[in-house]
């Protein structure tokens, strides 16, 4: 069984299709969401209603919790903020009752998901080194931990120690436990603009991260037509 799991979506509809496409193209037959499907970019409603339709397994990100509540924003980043306001007036009540029932965090066959970090997943802490990672694997019961929220792809693995490996393709040793940050969707981080995704090889015990080209200016002249900051935009095009 071939997994796609991917998050971080931010309303980016076009990144969401290409990767889909990819995934279906590279045998995957279920598929995991981490959360963050809304904010930043142009198209909510659009996105959650593709993930909500797929009925997989998802769990809730900031960006989620923020869009479907009331509760003030300015202690944010006030680009963030600015497109979360205009978010949740594009999402329907359905919309949001529906992110406000996502769960922190799953159990999906034999890994962990969860959108931030299973120490305090509500708390939306970020993981950029190893002695972050350390901390999450003191609350980790299974082998392997599927994250986002960074938007940036990295492996730690915990052994006799725990490191940071490269974020390729990671071959899965039962003695082992795994801190998986998948990347992002629809806002990369890492400097490199293309959709980022992991595919989940239970029978081969592979791990692999995917990266895929998207029509991009589609997206950002979506951003400027809905009024949104030209910034998120910009950004997309460094994947910064």
């Amino acid at each position: 069984m071939r997994i796609a799991l991917f998050g971080d979506i931010h309303a980016n509809l076009e990144a969401l299709n290409a990767v889909l496409e990819d995934a279906a193209s590279q045998g995957c037959a279920e598929w995991v969401c981490l959360g963050d499907l809304v904010g930043y970019n142009a198209n909510p409603s659009e996105c959650l209603e593709l993930v909500r339709a797929m009925e997989c397994p998802v769990v809730k990100g900031n960006h989620d919790e923020d869009a479907c509540g009331d509760h003030s924003l300015e202690t944010m980043n006030p680009i963030a903020a600015t497109a979360l306001e205009w978010t949740r007036e594009h999402l329907s009540e359905d919309q949001r009752e529906w992110l406000r029932g996502l769960r922190m965090v799953r159990q999906v066959s034999d890994f962990t998901i969860v959108h931030s970090t299973l120490d305090q997943p509500q708390a939306w802490n970020y993981v950029t080194n190893k002695f972050d990672a350390m901390a999450n694997f003191s609350y980790q019961f299974t082998h392997i931990c599927f994250h986002g929220h960074t938007h940036v792809p990295r492996v730690f693995v915990r052994g006799a120690r725990v490191k940071e490996v490269p974020a390729e393709s990671i071959e899965v040793e039962e003695s082992l436990k795994y801190f998986i940050n998948i990347g992002s969707v629809g806002q990369p981080r890492d400097g490199d603009w293309r959709a980022c995704y992991v595919i989940y090889d239970i029978p081969a015990k592979l791990i692999t991260f995917r990266r895929v080209d998207y029509d991009i200016e589609t997206t950002q002249r979506k951003i400027l037509a809905a009024g949104l900051p030209p910034s998120l935009g910009d950004r997309l095009s460094d994947g910064r």
